[in-house]
């Protein structure tokens, strides 16, 4: 079978690059949409923390529960770029129905809605990349396509605080609104014939059967059940910090609460950037480990200086680590999870498998941090949040022989 990922003439996936990393910096701002803002605007109609804790809690239970058949979907269709159209459209629809009423149910449903087409967004575009670069040339690819994840980020959120000021948060929903419909201009500008279908789901060259491993194979991978127990207790604290972070600064009335928003964001990207092109070559030299065990360790400090500086002063080294953290996270959780599995014929599974466990932590993370912050006051809320993620520095450290192994790159094929 021809290996895709060294031959530059034959395969077209090569030549599609552009409109990869094109479609990931367009689908960070259609993925997020008006998420980081959206506390701000509902805190602006009179919400309670706890009552928007929740509504973002529906949201990510809706995640959690179809993101392990939206990966083997994924893995059995030929065509994965309609599983980046279609949710694009309905994120978009999803998000404005916002504007038109902010009774707490139409609110969790648009949430509802918009996770549901979140968690098969992902998988897609990772098994979109996997099937064009194949196993050896997916974690450079990948660190690239998180770079340009980032920017999208950067500039949505850039943008996103700039109309806000300008012209009202509506203009927020339209600007997502526009990042979707270019997210699905660049997707539909990579041919099908590009994409291996067979290298997207983690088939081996040298493997002439058609069928894949079970699905006990997954529950049987104790590497993989590691990761997704730490990246669980992570996301369980740092799923709120953000949109705490962001509340804590509106009840103290730090200014435009839109521009403190979107500097947050702005800041983390930037951060992440950097962090994600660092990562791709840690993983290239050292491996997974070390790079997974640096961005657990970044959350407990970042909530210590949540906690103990005030909001001017401690933006900048709180969502420097929240860059560091996530943007290290962004390239070896999925090229880990692929290494892994590679040859299973359900890498995609697996992926979604991982973002459900770790969806759980981030889905009760705005519900928790959001009731803690309304009893015991935000500085509390964040020492507790960032407490979480000592637990995953404990399993990381702990069960270092097994893990050190599976993180070890080797020759991919």
């Amino acid at each position: 079978m021809l290996n895709i990922a060294d031959n530059p003439v034959k395969v077209p996936g090569k030549d599609f690059k552009r409109p990869l990393e094109a479609l990931n910096f367009f689908m960070a701002d259609m993925q997020a949409g008006i998420g980081p803002f959206l506390g701000i605007f509902l805190l602006a109609h009179q919400w309670k923390s706890g009552a928007i804790g929740t509504v973002m809690t529906l949201g990510g239970i809706a995640g959690v529960l179809v993101t392990v058949p939206a990966g083997a979907l994924i893995d059995q269709t030929k065509r994965k770029k309609l599983y980046v159209i279609i949710p694009g459209i309905c994120t978009v629809l999803a998000s404005a129905v916002i504007l038109f009423s902010q009774q707490f149910w139409v609110v969790g449903i648009s949430q509802v809605a918009t996770a549901i087409a979140g968690a098969a967004i992902v998988p897609a575009v990772m098994g979109i990349t996997l099937g064009m670069v194949g196993q050896k040339g997916f974690n450079r690819q990948n660190g690239r396509n998180q770079a340009w994840n980032h920017a999208g980020n950067l500039v949505g959120a850039g943008l996103s605080g700039f109309l806000g000021m300008k012209f009202g948060m509506p203009a927020i929903f339209y600007l997502s609104a526009l990042f979707g419909v270019f997210s699905i201009i660049s997707v539909s500008m990579i041919p099908s014939s590009a994409i291996d279908d067979r290298a997207s789901r983690g088939m081996k060259d040298d493997d002439t059967t058609s069928n894949a491993s079970s699905f006990k194979a997954l529950l049987e991978c104790k590497p993989l059940l590691l990761l997704a127990a730490a990246l669980a207790c992570f996301h369980l604290g740092n799923g709120a910090m953000l949109p705490l972070y962001g509340l804590g600064a509106a009840t103290k009335g730090t200014g435009s609460a839109e521009i403190f928003v979107a500097m947050t964001i702005v800041i983390a990207q930037l951060v992440m950037i950097g962090a994600s092109l660092i990562a791709m070559r840690m993983v290239d030299k050292n491996g997974y480990w070390l790079v997974l065990l640096l961005s657990f360790l970044a959350l407990p400090l970042r909530g210590i200086i949540a906690a103990s500086m005030n909001y001017h002063l401690g933006l900048y080294p709180v969502q420097a680590l929240d860059g560091i953290g996530a943007g290290l996270q962004s390239v070896a959780v999925p090229g880990l999870v692929a290494h892994i599995l590679n040859g299973t014929g359900r890498i995609n599974v697996g992926q979604g498998a991982v973002m459900t466990v770790q969806g759980i932590g981030a889905a009760l993370s705005p519900a928790i941090g959001g009731w803690l912050a309304q009893s015991t006051g935000y500085h509390s809320a964040f020492i507790v949040l960032g407490s979480f993620a000592v637990i995953s520095v404990a399993i990381w450290v702990y069960y270092y022989r097994t893990l050190r192994t599976a993180c070890d790159q080797g020759d991919d094929q």
